[in-house]
């Protein structure tokens, strides 16, 4: 059976895309990083039953303490506020300098190890406009250069099956494939009930609504509407 790394955080593109792997005949290895971010103990809840309902062969929780350090980003940084006040032009503050290109790297040293043919992650170009390490020709890059920095007999396809994808579609293909979105959580900014206004979740929320279905996570009263 081939193998293929997954980047799962918890969240529901890297569910869905995981899930998509294993629907395709992929064995899963699943990955997740802990780097500090403000929800880091839920997205790792959320990352544990995501393994166990996907029946990953491996699983790798990563600690990269390094990001709290560098700051510069509200996810890993308290004196930053995450915004609520809608989704705006340019890079947000929610951005974590090149998290996707270390992930990715990571990624690589275990796909090496294992023998994997791939590596999926959840990137989405809905989200690109804020995120510059979410584009489809960012990823290919980063596919190139690692095919150039590993064995020769080492051949890395990095899958990004949700990038074309509108989050209302995303809903709608986890529903389709059986995804327990109840697994998945997307708030920056709080553990226990999503916060239902910050970027995250006003995508999320759109997308439930927009697919005409309920979204199963608990959120604060006042914010899901």
């Amino acid at each position: 059976m081939p193998k293929a790394v997954c980047i799962i955080s918890g969240g529901m593109d890297s569910a869905v895309s995981a899930a998509l792997a294993k629907h395709e005949g992929y064995g899963i290895i699943a990955v997740h990083f802990n780097y500090g971010q403000r929800t880091e103990a839920k997205e790792r809840e959320c990352f544990r039953l995501l393994a166990e309902d996907l029946e990953a062969e491996e699983r790798y929780e990563i600690d990269l303490p390094f990001f709290a350090q560098i700051g510069a980003s509200a996810l890993t940084d308290r004196s930053i506020e995450v915004p609520t006040g809608g989704i705006e032009p340019g890079v947000p503050v929610t951005y974590v300098p090149f998290r996707n290109g270390i992930f990715l790297s990571i990624a690589a040293a275990i796909a090496e190890k294992h023998g994997a043919e791939a590596i999926v992650i959840g990137v989405v170009e809905e989200d690109s406009s804020g995120y510059p390490d979410c584009r489809e020709s960012y990823i290919r890059a980063m596919e190139k250069a690692i095919n150039l920095g590993t064995k020769e007999e080492t051949q890395i396809t990095i899958k990004m099956p949700l990038v074309h994808l509108k989050k209302s579609e995303i809903v709608s293909r986890a529903l389709e494939i059986g995804v327990d979105l109840g697994h998945t959580w997307s708030c920056y900014r709080e553990e226990e009930a999503a916060c239902g206004v910050c970027d995250s979740c006003r995508l999320r929320l759109q997308g439930f609504r927009q697919a005409g279905v309920s979204d199963p996570i608990p959120y604060a009263e006042s914010e899901k509407s």
